[in-house]
């Protein structure tokens, strides 16, 4: 979470927002997430290790995301999965890694939160392999083309604040066709600002742009969506 944590938590409750969900990249930030959570009843925690730092990833680091995962506060474990656009970890240890977090997520009975970036097929051949019976929450939604596909396999397809840049033009015609009870929003704070505050540092009361944004894309009102997007995030992660 960016900021101030007091300042950021009030400033999303001043825009209705129910839930805050803080992810951690690594050991440090998930403890810290975690930390967070314990702090403020509105916040929640994700914890793992994003496939940037997957080459990190040992015995020492599953046991204390164990560890973590036994918060009442953390409801989910990642963000995980495979980012072969930045490769800064060796594909094999990102699928090894990504693995070791399935595993963890089966143990725990959470649901786990996938990152994926020019590895759509290899990531979806992992969790058809691996996954079977998780929730599983899609973050940042970018996989254009098998939205179907996510939708079968019961898939929570989550959307950040990029759907609202004119050009991306794919994700844009994407989110339309994503099922309403499989449909989630968020920021992907500090990064993906929406319009109007594209290039600035993105913070959770942003949510309202991307909610905006699908709304009127789908053709709903905010309100309608607004509300089926709440009983989806309850569903996903149990609360």
């Amino acid at each position: 979470m960016c900021g101030n944590p007091d300042i950021v938590v009030q400033e999303a409750l001043d825009q209705a927002i129910r839930y805050i969900l803080t992810v951690g990249c690594d050991v440090p930030s998930s403890e810290k997430a975690a930390s967070l959570a314990e702090l403020h009843s509105q916040v929640y925690a994700c914890v793992g290790v994003h496939p940037h730092d997957a080459s990190s990833v040992d015995d020492k680091t599953i046991s204390s995301l164990a560890g973590l995962a036994n918060s009442p506060k953390t409801i989910a474990i990642g963000e995980t999965g495979l980012d072969f656009y930045r490769n800064r970890s060796p594909v094999n240890d990102q699928v090894t890694s990504f693995i070791r977090h399935i595993e963890l997520a089966r143990e725990t009975g959470l649901p786990l939160v996938v990152h994926t970036r020019e590895a759509a097929r290899e990531t979806l051949e992992i969790l058809e392999k691996r996954a079977d019976g998780l929730i599983i929450i899609m973050h940042c939604f970018s996989l254009y083309d098998y939205v179907e596909e996510c939708a079968r396999r019961r898939y929570y397809m989550s959307v950040a604040g990029n759907v609202t840049f004119k050009n991306a033009s794919e994700l844009r015609e994407a989110v339309t066709r994503i099922p309403p009870d499989l449909l989630l929003t968020e920021t992907d704070s500090p990064y993906l600002s929406p319009v109007p505050f594209r290039g600035k540092q993105n913070h959770p009361g942003n949510v309202r742009f991307v909610l905006n944004e699908l709304a009127v894309l789908r053709g709903e009102s905010t309100d309608q969506l607004s509300a089926g997007i709440l009983t989806n995030f309850q569903t996903a992660f149990g609360l």
